[in-house]
């Protein structure tokens, strides 16, 4: 696919960049990626994540919305992104409530600005 051969851009390398800084077990949330970067656009964060070129090296699944639920995830050979998301996450250790949304504060990780 023409996408995938497309290097990213100086944007997208540096989201990429700050996604692979959280840690295993723990989540970000677009606003707080937003915020490190200096962005406004959590929209933004989430279509360069989209495009992430690397699964295995950079994290995307660990950035969540900021009312704790999962948000988008796209895997290329999953039948449901949101519970493949939810999956992964959860062989990390980190738990959801009966509402799919992050069930303990104590997993947010936050870049110190």
């Amino acid at each position: 696919m023409e996408s995938e051969k497309r290097r990213p851009t100086c944007f997208e390398g540096r989201v990429y960049a700050a996604v692979e800084e959280v840690p295993y077990g723990r989540v970000a949330t677009y606003r707080s990626l937003a915020h490190h970067l200096g962005c406004r656009s959590a929209q933004a964060f989430g279509q360069a994540l989209k495009r992430n070129p690397s699964a295995a090296k950079v994290p995307c699944h660990r950035v969540i919305r900021v009312d704790g639920s999962l948000g988008g995830y796209v895997e290329r050979d999953s039948g449901d992104p949101v519970a493949e998301k939810r999956s992964m996450l959860e062989r990390e250790g980190v738990r959801f409530d009966s509402l799919g949304r992050l069930a303990s504060t104590e997993c947010l990780w936050c870049w110190s600005d």
